[in-house]
């Protein structure tokens, strides 16, 4: 332990890329207990004349949407020294529920899909816990943020693999055995999380420090910053939303957009999506100023909501291929998405100053989030019940990039407003 803090001490490279490789491996395997599920399709299998995998979907977003609720207390709050047994102990309770999810027959293990997703919630919180506030957060975050693109793609694959190599095993086990296979993984990448030092007195003097936040603190920056970010919650549930929707229903949208489609086919195009959002985001920490990082940040969502639109919009019209399409469009989406995730927030409260950390902000966003992915999941099975998984996609992703490019102008204006009208504030006579 203390031979691996020296190295820290001597080589900021060394640290960045630690931080990288352990913020990534958590976060992918985590992916590994969340997501393979939804790579089976459960054909024929139905509930309350709904597609059982709808309801399994469902039933996982419901417990996820209710822990990010839990999480905007939980994380705000958490204390450093809690983090490493709080991840373990989310882990191994989603891991017990695949178990259960294999054990209780059909059609009543939906519900432990519920308690699996119950814990997963609040893993991104505590990962990102252990980056924020250092004055090269987005760099530490670029694994953190490629885990989160390219994890369900890979693991797709891996889910097509498994169930080759292990025939006799049901869509209803292998979520089970793909999980028990990353655990030891998991668990090695939370011991490097473990290991990573506090943020240093230059860290707190540039980001501003990162500190467990109160009732009161919640409520003072609601005062200050309520329109903001009520407009920003809106984008990011948006975003959220068809994101997850289209993660869930991916196998589904290129059954229907190209048929015989071939099963590595995920892990192609979330990977070119992951290397270029990597690199967008990297940039970012290039910037020093915390005014011009929060622009730059805002413009980069602005670009990528614009891409994926665009990219609809020419497949839409039969000018580009459907893997241009999911290329494209899922490009344009995390472009816009994951600035919210690991830079949005975090530049938010250097730029203004604010007694916070980016887990409270991100949590209130999420929470929103997949309760607009239920309700979306709902109003297509009740009220658009014959339209296909692919024009559900293209009808949304529409409807999104003219309702979120236009907040996202007007946020930018109020919260340069606001930095104005503060600054005068502090510049008036008797105030200083």
């Amino acid at each position: 332990m203390k031979f691996i803090q020296n190295v820290f001490n001597r080589s900021n490279t060394f640290f960045i890329i630690w931080c990288m490789i352990a913020a990534f491996g958590a976060y992918f395997c985590m992916y590994a207990f969340r997501k393979p599920f939804n790579a089976g399709v459960y054909e024929g299998l139905t509930l309350w004349g709904l597609h059982y995998k709808t309801i399994l979907v469902i039933t996982q977003v419901l417990g996820y949407m209710l822990s990010k609720f839990i999480g905007i207390k939980i994380i705000s709050e958490l204390k450093a020294a809690s983090r490493n047994k709080l991840i373990i102990i989310l882990i191994l309770i989603a891991e017990t529920a695949l178990l259960l999810f294999g054990l209780v027959p059909y059609p009543y293990n939906f519900i432990c899909l519920f308690f699996n997703g119950l814990p997963l919630g609040m893993v991104w919180g505590v990962v990102f816990s252990y980056l924020e506030g250092r004055r090269f957060t987005e760099v530490l975050a670029m694994g953190l943020s490629t885990s989160l693109i390219i994890s369900s793609g890979y693991l797709k694959t891996i889910y097509f693999y498994v169930h080759e190599w292990f025939p006799q095993l049901s869509e209803f086990w292998l979520p089970f055995v793909i999980g028990l296979l990353f655990l030891p993984l998991f668990l090695l990448f939370v011991w490097m999380l473990s290991v990573i030092p506090a943020p240093t007195p230059d860290d707190i003097q540039r980001r501003s420090p990162r500190v467990p936040m109160s009732n009161e603190d919640k409520k003072n920056v609601f005062r200050q910053y309520g329109t903001g970010l009520v407009g920003f919650v809106i984008v990011y549930a948006l975003l959220a939303t068809l994101r997850d929707f289209r993660d869930n229903f991916s196998v589904e949208i290129w059954n229907e957009v190209e048929p015989g489609w071939n099963k590595t086919i995920f892990a192609k195009t979330e990977t070119v999506a992951g290397i270029v959002v990597l690199i967008a985001v990297g940039l970012l920490s290039v910037i020093k100023s915390n005014r011009k990082g929060f622009l730059a940040t805002n413009l980069l969502a602005i670009g990528g909501l614009g891409l994926s639109s665009i990219a609809t919009l020419l497949f839409h019209a039969n000018a580009i291929q459907p893997f241009w399409w999911m290329l494209l469009s899922g490009t344009g989406l995390f472009l816009a998405y994951i600035p919210f995730q690991v830079a949005m927030f975090e530049r938010m409260i250097a730029f203004f100053r604010i007694k916070a950390n980016a887990g409270f902000f991100v949590y209130i966003c999420d929470a929103i989030g997949y309760l607009g992915s239920v309700i979306l999941l709902l109003y297509k099975e009740f009220m658009m019940k014959d339209l296909s998984w692919s024009n559900m996609l293209i009808r949304f992703s529409y409807m999104q990039g003219v309702v979120s490019i236009t907040i996202m102008v007007l946020c930018i204006a109020f919260f340069f407003n606001r930095k104005k009208q503060t600054q005068q504030l502090k510049e008036m006579p008797g105030l200083n």
